[in-house]
């Protein structure tokens, strides 16, 4: 079926990481950053020229498309979804993608910063990559593969079942979303008009990686009241919200219930920002466990903390706000299994082992799949996300387009009539 197809995933990717489409956490905007909009009106289009008539990107930065249905069954109607952002953590601006061709297991240098070194020993999927095409940053971004890799791979998708309509398929639609690197990926799409029954994000790591389970998230925020006066004056009556802010960071558990000191099914506490003056400070924090009644045990626990420690200042108060940020999409999937079924024949259809993970975070489709769309998660190829070693090969991404085009010939066997 892909012996004359030419991909274009990679093509496509080299392109894309180019746009700058950095999300911004501080910014009350939707999306968060306009500039990322001019990723989306490239899809819009692309997608069009493809042959999507109804491709078109919505006032919040949402782009949306259908593949029609070629099939004569009744076929749930499924959504595949990447995220156009990319992280705040590394900078997004000026990315110059290198490829590398059959790569042999050398260390990768990066060109604009000797210090950024790929090294097979540090990174061990790079052993699963000898012969393949890799692609880098030059040493001083992010490459942009979280999720440009997805966004670019549905895109093939897209063009493959448009220029080979011999493959059957029910009716396909294209969502690609704004600021998930923020939390807000799903804040304004609108389902309805979407009008799918099952989802799929492609925003994976390893080939052949599916993940049905989350974290569940809260955040939490801490703001410390402290008494301020002039500090040539200050002796018995300065409260310094800063210093309890301090205290309350250097209380926290220091081997375990934090990023650093935990793994595989472990959720920890993590200050994530502070900001204050010595009136009021604030700590923000995110709570993550993959028990929902393990984050009230968390929550609680950090709370007895903060009122211990400020317990000792007595003219100081405090306030503890808890959000609910997302959930353990495991919960709502375990009521569909034909989605996670479906996603591992089409993995195994492709001749890749088939890995369900559990991921140490969210996606889109954690909030998608409680909003209705339940929806796991595809591997896209990415690999040191968020960081300027991020890298992705080409066949990988060629991977994901194949394991999506067996994906909907599944579903569309499975339909009835």
């Amino acid at each position: 079926m892909f012996e004359n197809y030419q991909f274009t995933a990679a093509e496509r990717f080299l392109r894309y990481v180019q746009v700058d489409t950095q999300s911004d956490p501080l910014s009350s905007a939707q999306p968060t950053t306009s500039k990322q909009k001019d990723l989306g009106k490239m899809l819009v289009t692309e997608l069009k020229k493809t042959g999507i008539a109804d491709a078109h990107m919505d006032e919040f930065g949402y782009v949306y498309g259908t593949i029609p249905s070629n099939s004569s069954k009744t076929v749930p109607v499924i959504c595949f979804c990447a995220h156009i952002d990319t992280a705040p953590d590394c900078s997004g601006t000026g990315v110059k993608p290198i490829v590398h061709k059959n790569y042999q297991g050398q260390d990768i240098v990066l060109p604009d910063d000797s210090a950024q070194v790929l090294r097979l020993n540090e990174y061990p999927n790079l052993q699963k990559q000898i012969g393949n095409d890799i692609i880098t940053a030059s040493g001083t971004t992010l490459l942009g593969a979280d999720d440009k890799a997805g966004v670019a791979e549905i895109m093939d998708l897209a063009n493959f079942l448009m220029t080979n309509k011999q493959v059957k398929h029910g009716t396909i639609k294209i969502l690609f979303t704004p600021d998930e690197e923020v939390g807000r990926g799903t804040a304004k799409v609108d389902l309805k008009k979407l009008g799918a029954d099952f989802g799929y994000t492609l925003d994976g790591g390893e080939a052949g990686s599916l993940e049905d389970e989350t974290f569940s998230a809260d955040g939490v925020q801490v703001i410390i009241h402290g008494v301020i006066s002039h500090p040539g004056y200050a002796k018995g009556k300065m409260v310094n919200a800063m210093k309890i802010a301090g205290h309350i960071l250097d209380a926290l558990p220091k081997d375990r219930l934090s990023p650093e000191s935990t793994e595989g099914k472990r959720g920890f506490i993590h200050p994530v920002r502070i900001d204050g003056v010595a009136e009021k400070c604030t700590i923000d924090f995110i709570i993550r466990d993959f028990d929902t009644a393990g984050l009230k045990k968390k929550e609680d626990f950090l709370q007895t903390m903060v009122a211990e420690t400020v317990r000792t200042y007595p003219k100081a108060s405090y306030e503890f706000h808890v959000a609910e940020q997302y959930r353990n999409m495991k919960e709502i999937l375990d009521l569909h299994p034909q989605v996670v079924e479906n996603a591992k024949e089409a993995i195994e259809r492709v001749g890749l082992e088939v890995k369900t993970e559990s991921i140490r975070g969210g996606t889109d489709g954690s909030r998608l799949s409680f909003m209705g769309l339940p929806c796991p998660n595809l591997f896209a190829g990415e690999q040191a996300i968020h960081s300027k070693l991020e890298y992705i090969s080409v066949q990988d991404m060629n991977k994901a387009v194949e394991t999506m085009v067996y994906l909907v010939q599944i579903w569309e066997e499975k339909g009835k009539g």
